[in-house]
């Protein structure tokens, strides 16, 4: 007879962008405990400040009823000028999640091409009134990429009659392979999982948001960040040095006396 394990009910909400913030520390418990961001020790205030370890980096979590919840701003470098990129409170954390993933992973590859709009445009996002501006295709998302400073505005949105759900904004030197990394987890079609936030999503319309409660088990539903953590960490981990191999000896005969030492032997 088996036991059944605790579980928990999830709920699992598509599209993405419209699921809610989620759990705020899906982003720093992995840039402190995997990637070695530091933190201050302000306990009296309801804000997180983590830095990078370079302390070119800084991530900003406070919250603020006026502005964008989250701000990263970096300090120039010898390639780069300053850049910053923000986002709202409801912008989900998995979203935020692949951008600062892309920030600390030691293997991008910064030389290479990077086309934010490539995955928008594989998704089926179409341009609306100009090149510059995309429209997911339920026209709940808007992307604008302003034509004269390269600075780019993505917002989710219910009507126009309404503020937007949520915001994120990037500097015109953010670099392409982090925000390429942004619309690639926007339209990622996989659901946002959320334990009890059903009442607090954005929109409860059925036609523009659906969700699916499941029974998980508990010990999954708690080992998810810890599991993340561990991934993120093992991409810093030194690749294990290859085991040296004795070169074999090479035996080499020899001739006999009246063999001939040249290479055209006669037979």
């Amino acid at each position: 007879m088996h036991e059944h394990s605790e579980t928990v009910d999830v709920d699992f909400i598509a599209p993405r962008h419209l699921a809610g913030g989620g759990d705020p520390a899906w982003v720093t418990v992995p840039l402190h405990r995997a990637c070695g961001w530091s933190h201050g020790h302000d306990p009296l205030m309801p804000r997180v400040i983590l830095s990078s370890p370079d302390q070119k980096a800084l991530l900003r979590l406070e919250p603020d009823p006026d502005g964008q919840w989250w701000t990263l701003q970096h300090a120039p470098t010898e390639d780069r000028p300053a850049w910053y990129a923000s986002f709202g409170a409801r912008t989900p954390v998995e979203i935020i999640a692949a951008f600062t993933d892309a920030l600390t992973d030691p293997t991008t590859d910064r030389d290479k091409t990077h086309d934010p709009l490539a995955p928008l445009l594989a998704a089926g996002w179409s341009p609306s009134y100009n090149l510059h501006r995309f429209v997911s295709p339920d026209n709940s998302v808007r992307v604008d990429v302003h034509e004269t400073t390269g600075t780019w505005w993505i917002g989710a949105v219910l009507d126009d009659a309404r503020p937007p759900v949520w915001q994120a904004r990037f500097g015109e030197h953010t670099p392409k392979q982090l925000i390429a990394a942004f619309t690639t987890a926007l339209t990622d079609p996989h659901p946002a999982a959320r334990t009890g936030t059903v009442l607090s999503l954005p929109t409860r319309n059925p036609d523009l948001v659906t969700h699916t409660r499941q029974e998980v088990p508990a010990q999954q539903v708690a080992s998810a960040l810890e599991d993340r953590v561990r991934q993120l960490a093992a991409r810093h981990a030194a690749p294990a040095a290859p085991t040296a191999i004795p070169p074999t000896p090479v035996r080499r005969s020899r001739p006999h006396p009246l063999m001939p030492l040249s290479p055209h032997r006669s037979t």
